[in-house]
């Protein structure tokens, strides 16, 4: 048989499969009706093993690959049901009460963590031009800032194109439960600042945070440099012009160079010409501006195999883009257990996306929907 044939055959299996997938689909509707007039839920773990391994028993040398067709036909299945018997309910009432505008007028407060002349600052600057800054001195005091009303919305970075995560941010994400409302992304220079009296050769350590250090690690090894860390690129900045030790210097901004009186010895020593650093906004109150293109949740999964699997597959069924997935360990708990923060293009007026995140919020425990919000590109003049 040649190619041509064969791939007629397997056309035709094809629409045998395809009839034999609508009249599953119908019969998945029919027990979602069945269960809602008697009160049962949707999810029956027990029922979908049974079902997993007797396709894998019987899928002989292609059990494994009939495992995971069925397991998605499933999650399919489960889709329906949960929108037919009406789930996710006080998910669409918090997303229909959110608020569609982000106030930044003079009186706003705006926590962040550091001092002048920090990226934070920058950011904050430029996602709030009017509104009163208030720096704090760890990322947690944001947060409680928020928490209390202290201020109205904090600042904080989540992510570096070239060092990572910024891990210590995603855990207190996950403890305090904040929505995310804006995010930016803003290109970062590191500079190499030394006292006015200071060259380059005379430098024998760099002080500066740890993510700004591990952004100019190449930099730091074809110097030799030991590193002292710091809370903040400023506060580093700060440090030295206090300090007034010639053979110290902080990586940090240029403008923090300006602003504590620091000479520039080099410019631009991060690993990456491209370095940029994602901000988000986050509030105890829920707001979706019109343009919103991200969504971002957090969860944990159900103790069954191949769960992490079943979750990703509901957003490539539904032709969704995953632009982040963090795991982080649980603050408190049995080792080795995760919980999960997730972004992903899109926005809560599509219907699918909320019938999606209705059926997930039912189903995956401690789940959360943590905000629908613009993400900008931030582009200096300069």
């Amino acid at each position: 048989m040649d190619l041509k044939n064969i791939r007629q055959e397997i056309d035709t299996v094809d629409r045998q499969l395809l009839e034999l997938f609508k009249k599953r689909m119908m019969y998945s509707i029919q027990v979602a009706e069945y269960k809602k007039a008697n009160g049962l839920s949707v999810l029956n773990s027990e029922r979908e093993k049974e079902i997993l391994d007797r396709v894998e028993k019987d899928g002989g040398e292609f059990g494994y690959q009939a495992r995971i067709l069925f397991s998605d036909m499933i999650e399919l299945g489960k889709g329906l049901q949960y929108d037919i018997m009406g789930s996710g309910e006080s998910l669409k009432k918090t997303i229909a009460d959110a608020q569609n505008v982000i106030r930044k007028h003079k009186d706003i407060r705006i926590a962040l963590q550091g001092i002048e002349g920090a990226n934070s600052h920058e950011a904050t600057s430029h996602l709030f031009p009017e509104c009163q800054p208030i720096f704090y001195k760890s990322f947690g005091k944001v947060f409680r800032a928020v928490e209390s009303g202290e201020a109205d919305y904090g600042v904080l970075p989540v992510e570096n194109s070239s060092a990572g995560s910024v891990s210590a941010v995603y855990d207190l994400i996950l403890k305090y439960r904040f929505y995310i409302v804006e995010a930016l992304n803003l290109p970062i220079e590191h500079c190499l600042g030394g006292l006015s009296k200071s060259e380059l050769e005379d430098i024998e350590q760099v002080w500066s945070h740890p993510q700004a250090l591990a952004q100019c690690s190449d930099f730091i090894s074809e110097h030799n440099f030991k590193t002292v860390n710091c809370t903040n690129t400023a506060v580093a900045g700060k440090s030295i012009a206090e300090e007034k030790r010639l053979n110290c210097g902080a990586i940090c901004t240029e403008k923090a160079c300006q602003e504590y009186g620091l000479k520039v010895l080099v410019k631009g020593c991060q690993n990456y010409k491209n370095n940029s650093t994602r901000f988000i906004v986050i509030s105890k109150q829920l707001i979706i501006p019109e343009n919103s293109d991200k969504i971002s949740l957090c969860f944990s999964l159900p103790h069954s195999k191949g769960a992490l699997y079943t979750v990703l597959g509901r957003f490539n069924a539904n032709g969704l883009n995953i632009t982040k997935l963090e795991s982080r360990p649980r603050e408190h708990g049995t080792p080795f257990e995760y919980l999960f923060y997730l972004d992903f293009d899109g926005n809560v007026k599509s219907d699918k996306v909320v019938k999606m995140l209705c059926a997930l919020s039912e189903e995956l425990p401690e789940f959360s929907f943590l905000g629908n919000y613009r993400e900008e590109n931030y582009h200096r003049n300069d």
